[in-house]
């Protein structure tokens, strides 16, 4: 018994800071909603109703850990045409039908449907509805209502929409296309201004109290109406009361209809789909290392969807970008989730009228970005880099799901894809014989304590991928995998890059795992070259150093030191780091170090969050080896932000007898007797008379860097005097 008592300790010792987690998501999740709602052709409040249910039911059912629930970016193509062509009443009775289906497929354990389609076709469907929410969302950004035929038309008036908007001569018009520029370059340039008290406010929250502020300021400052037009404000956002009095009215005549069943199989489709592909990006983010139940959370996803439908909202799926800020802010369980519908039933309840006061442009400006973030030209750079082949699948599949749908699209990339594998192995027998053969052997293997050795034989790709999958899953990420390719005729893109996935997250949760057998496939098959890009392989940046490059290569010779421009992606010393927990390394460069590498300078290149909630950053960061033992710790300079996580639960260790110190600095881990100890006169003066860094220990080394971006020469100067001497004073105790 003594397990769930520690769980339970557990979790309401980390109630504050899933409630504070909660609230911040609670602050996108709002404008979130109401725009997908009405991005949708839906009332506002259907969004809203989306992630209070889903948050509330999927928190107390559901099999993640600290996934966010909600109204999803996919779904508004389905939608849109849902509620087109079988009205806003038909539309309910088919996400509560796609909710029903969900529930199905829990129970059937298909939580592995998005391993049964080609990466690039995904990408090239997620491209497509990036591509359908910015192209219809773009001109009511610039206060220009348009009907179309389709998506392509939508997109080729962009320019006569620009154009338009510089000829306003209507005062409310002009106002409500500044709100939608204004609004989208805070999107576009928010997560470059690096300062931690202004992102403790999301950029979509920060659109919404300004729009807010905006309007009071003329009616109480200047006593004047709002001067945006007022067909570009939100309106039709009831109360708690009548959301709950007014429950919307079903109409099942439309349930013998063709088009009925198909939107009810596209919402499914999309909904299963976009939400196991969260569930998978957000585990990668897990601190706790925790598996999700993706059958248990399908089964939660689709009783929420149900219970939403029944009250006028939308499909209830997975949502990545919430879900990453979630993490990043500490949550650590479900009731992060939980706490998030509270925050926004309360906001509803409280701040209804308030709402009516966002300008329907500046809505969607969030939507815009959110459109162009899954359409960007650096997907298509990247799906270039992997092969031209996987080019050709992922415009067949985007263009296909443009002009004709969202599932006939993802079944061309289905069919384009088989057609190339057999081009390029240039048979069809390869796949008719073996795609029902057991194709995976997995065992331990003998004379080791841990290990496990896979052999793949005939053919691997998404059609029998899920057979490796489960034999991998298996396997706890602390173990030992080595995978052999080599009685393998073929290995997909879409294995390769799951067993890139693979190989991040058992090095970052202590295991091994190894891809082996694939050199022989280099000279004697078509198979294409990206297949091997996807295993991490270093890069060496351009012999052509800038003139940054220059100062460190001359700063290394000066101070005796080595210096090294080359990517490197071998980075097992950072994993313990806490910081890192839940962000990915890309590699680091440029470093500059000590013949035994006991104390190292380098460029960072790391993400936060994953899929479009994926921020790439860049920083300047210092390791040192200590070579002996020391407490794991993390030290930050104190300020107001610090305070408000001592409020949510993260505890500030004092520091006897130096109160000085513990003023001015947050130190917090977990053994606070150790960390006292170790936390002496000459350490707490070395720091106290020296400048801020942000100093992480992992128990035998320190991680030591100021702002989280590259350095200037003065700045690295200064943070390798830092740590060398503080490095003797360590080693001096």
């Amino acid at each position: 018994m003594s397990p769930k008592k520690n769980n339970i300790k557990g979790f309401f010792k980390a109630l504050p800071k899933n409630i504070f987690s909660g609230f911040v998501v609670s602050l996108i999740a709002l404008p979130l909603g109401l725009g997908l709602a009405m991005a949708s052709d839906a009332p506002p409040i259907a969004g809203i109703i989306a992630a209070i249910v889903g948050g509330i039911m999927v928190s107390l059912l559901g099999g993640s850990h600290v996934t966010i629930v909600g109204p999803g970016n996919g779904l508004v193509g389905v939608l849109l045409v849902a509620i087109a062509s079988l009205g806003l009443e038909s539309a309910y009775v088919a996400i509560i039908c796609s909710g029903i289906l969900l529930i199905i497929l829990g129970f059937l354990r298909m939580g592995t449907l998005a391993d049964f389609f080609p990466s690039s076709a995904i990408q090239g469907m997620l491209a497509a509805i990036g591509l359908i929410i910015l192209g219809k969302q773009f001109h009511i950004m610039f206060a220009h209502k348009i009907k179309r035929e389709d998506t392509i038309d939508y997109l080729l008036e962009i320019p006569y929409t620009i154009n338009d908007a510089l000829h306003y001569d209507n005062k409310g018009l002009i106002y409500a296309a500044l709100a939608g520029v204004l609004s989208l370059a805070i999107m576009l340039f928010y997560s470059k201004i690096r300062n931690k008290y202004l992102q403790l406010i999301p950029a979509p929250m920060w659109i919404v109290l300004l729009s807010i502020g905006f309007s009071y300021y003329f009616e109480i400052g200047l006593h004047e109406p709002n001067p945006i037009a007022k067909e570009y404000m939100i309106s039709g956002i009831p109360d708690i009361h009548h959301i709950i009095a007014e429950i919307p009215s079903l109409n099942f005549t439309s349930m013998g209809s063709l088009s009925f069943w198909s939107s009810v199989l596209a919402l499914t489709l999309i909904s299963s789909i976009e939400s196991l592909l969260s569930i998978k990006a957000v585990d990668k983010l897990d601190p706790e290392k925790r598996r999700s139940n993706v059958n248990r959370d399908l089964k939660a996803l689709g009783l929420a969807t149900v219970g939403s439908g029944f009250l006028g909202g939308l499909n209830v799926v997975t949502v990545i970008a919430r879900s990453s800020v979630n993490v990043n802010q500490g949550g650590s369980n479900r009731s992060s989730n939980f706490f998030h519908a509270i925050f926004l039933l309360l906001f509803i309840g409280l701040f209804s009228t308030q709402l009516t006061r966002i300008p329907l442009p500046a809505l969607m400006a969030i939507l815009v970005y959110t459109g162009y973030k899954l359409a960007s030209p650096d997907v298509i750079k990247k799906i270039f880099s992997i092969g031209k082949e996987q080019l050709l699948i992922f415009f067949i599949t985007l263009i296909v799901t443009l002009k004709i749908g969202l599932i006939t699209g993802i079944l061309a990339g289905v069919v384009t894809t088989l057609i190339i594998h057999v081009m390029i192995n240039k048979s069809v027998g390869l796949f008719v014989r073996n795609v029902l053969k057991p194709n995976v052997l997995m065992y331990k293997e003998p004379g080791t304590q841990s290990g496990f050795y896979v052999s793949v034989k005939h053919f691997c790709s998404f059609i029998n991928y899920y057979r490796l999958k489960d034999r991998l899953d298996a396997v706890p990420e602390h173990e030992d995998v080595i995978v052999d390719f080599s009685l393998c005729e073929f290995v997909d893109h879409t294995v390769m890059e799951n067993m890139n996935s693979y190989n991040e997250l058992f090095e970052k949760r202590g295991g091994h795992f190894d891809v082996i057998g694939l050199d022989m496939h280099d000279a004697d098959s078509n198979h294409p070259f990206a297949l091997r890009r996807m295993l991490p392989v270093p890069k060496i940046i351009s012999d052509n150093l800038t003139r940054r490059q220059t100062s460190m290569e001359v700063l290394a010779q000066d101070y005796s030191l080595n210096y090294s421009s080359k990517k490197e992606k071998s980075l097992s010393f950072l994993n313990s780091f806490s910081f890192f927990g839940t962000k990915h390394i890309n590699h680091i460069y440029n470093k500059i170090s000590q013949q035994d590498l006991s104390i190292q300078i380098f460029d960072i290149e790391f993400s936060e969050g994953e899929f479009i909630a994926k921020e790439v950053v860049r920083s300047t960061m210092l390791y040192l080896n200590i070579n002996r033992l020391i407490p794991k710790f993390t030290l930050d300079k104190e300020g107001f932000l610090e305070k408000l996580y001592a409020i949510a639960g993260f505890r500030d260790i004092p520091i006897h007898n130096r109160s000085d110190f513990s003023n001015r600095f947050y130190l917090k881990g977990d053994n606070e007797a150790d960390i006292s100890s170790f936390f002496n006169n000459d350490i707490t003066n070395f720091f106290e008379s020296n400048p801020y860094y942000h100093v992480e220990s992992n128990g035998e080394a320190l991680l030591i860097f100021g702002k989280e971006r590259l350095a200037s020469l003065k700045e690295l100067k200064a943070l390798y005097d830092f740590g060398k001497r503080l490095k003797d004073v360590i080693q001096n105790q």
